[in-house]
């Protein structure tokens, strides 16, 4: 399976993030106090979309092998653990009758450490962060509402340039759905899964993950043939 085509559209987009990010930067180099060393974005709770996660899982393993591979594995199960928690957590406030905003803006102000944060302050995937981390520091636009990062120098009620996420997102969706529609799959939602950092790295985006009808013919006709 060569994803390489979804992949550079990705990257194309990752890209257009990275200016956008400078602009802001250059515009206003006294309120973007991003600097290195500085992990605040690598606490920060977001999802990625399929091409999105798969891009990254496919970085990983290229990277690396062996004992740090272990290593991030195991860092990555014990987060998405954490996560899992919280998500329950979330859910059942909701399904009591708390208020979904008030439920988003508590979990907000979680922080899970990203496992790819190394004991140095540095990312492990560095050159292959998601859009989010590209873009955190400066002022951006969440469903309607604006956000940016508590240690920056903008202020609330302020006018900025701003990123809007949600344009970003719907890219992001638009080309997961591309793969998805290039594949002969069994499971056509797959393009809306949203998944964290953790989990996009413990998944085995195999034919049997992305619901492959040819892999799953090839294994009838295997067994018709050998009387299985």
């Amino acid at each position: 399976m060569d994803f390489t085509p979804f992949f550079e559209k990705y990257e194309l987009l990752a890209g257009k993030a990275d200016e956008a990010f400078n602009r802001i930067k250059n515009t206003h180099p006294d309120l973007v106090l991003c600097e290195p060393g500085c992990t605040d974005c690598c606490y920060a709770l977001f999802d990625l979309t399929l091409v999105e996660a798969m891009y990254l899982n496919t970085r990983f393993n290229e990277l690396f092998t062996g004992e740090s591979r272990e290593a991030l594995l195991e860092k990555a199960n014990r987060t998405d653990r954490q996560l899992y928690k919280l998500k329950r957590a979330a859910y059942e406030a909701t399904k009591e009758g708390k208020d979904e905003t008030e439920v988003v803006e508590d979990m907000a102000k979680e922080r899970v450490e990203c496992p790819l944060l190394n004991k140095d302050s540095r990312c492990d995937l560095y050159a292959y962060r998601p859009i989010a981390c590209r873009v955190y520091g400066v002022p951006m636009a969440i469903g309607g509402a604006g956000r940016t990062c508590g240690l920056s120098g903008f202020k609330a009620g302020t006018q900025y340039p701003t990123i809007n996420m949600d344009v970003i997102h719907n890219q992001l969706l638009a080309i997961s759905t591309e793969l998805v529609q290039s594949l002969e799959t069994k499971h056509p939602g797959l393009s809306e899964v949203l998944v964290p950092v953790s989990m996009a790295l413990l998944t085995d985006y195999n034919e049997e993950y992305l619901g492959l009808k040819i892999a799953a013919r090839e294994v009838t006709d295997k067994q018709e043939n050998t009387g299985e």
